[in-house]
């Protein structure tokens, strides 16, 4: 008999907007400025529940521009981080892109460079993992890293410039989607 080698799925969620709501603006979205701003939605504790019964990893993907430009610290960005786990929410990890636009680094989203990271680290095959975000620059950095991307359509006031491979309205509805996925990949092998 030979040996099995147990395939690593993972999902990478972004943060603000997938895991907790984001803070809506002028019909822009941010990200809570602290712990007592951090809201959960409802469906999001059962919905990753449902895809760490499943054996998916989560990993959650976030730009947080604001700590380069002065708005908010790195320990602050934890602060919520150890919230969220506090909260009694099943991710694996957080990678966290401190930079702004103007830094040009590879691993702030819509690049892909978080994601292809987290993968060599974990020895994830990007081909069979998701990416779920609300925003462009997440569906952008799932497509170029080969994943299959769900954008959470909250009809932000932003031009898109990438188009998810499927648009749902809630973290349940995604993993929905990932889950049927998942489930033909399986039946056709």
């Amino acid at each position: 008999m030979g040996i099995h080698t147990i395939k690593q799925r993972a999902v990478f969620l972004d943060r603000d907007g997938v895991i907790n709501c984001a803070v809506v603006r002028d019909g822009k979205p941010y990200p809570p400025y602290s712990k007592d701003e951090l809201q959960i939605p409802s469906d999001v504790p059962e919905a990753l529940a449902r895809l760490q019964t499943e054996g998916f990893r989560l990993m959650v993907v976030t730009n947080q521009p604001d700590v380069a430009r002065g708005i908010q610290t790195r320990a602050g960005v934890e602060g919520i981080h150890q919230a969220i786990l506090d909260f009694g929410l099943p991710i694996d990890s957080f990678r966290v892109c401190y930079h702004d636009d103007c830094d040009d680094c590879d691993c702030r989203k819509p690049k892909p460079g978080m994601l292809i990271d987290v993968a060599r680290e974990q020895g994830l095959v990007l081909g069979d993992c998701f990416m779920v975000g609300d925003r462009w620059r997440d569906i952008a950095a799932g497509r170029q890293a080969g994943c299959k991307t769900i954008l959470i359509d909250y009809d932000y006031d932003e031009i898109e410039f990438c188009e998810p491979h499927v648009r749902v309205h809630s973290l349940s509805e995604a993993v929905d989607w990932i889950l049927t996925q998942s489930s033909r990949k399986v039946e056709t092998l």
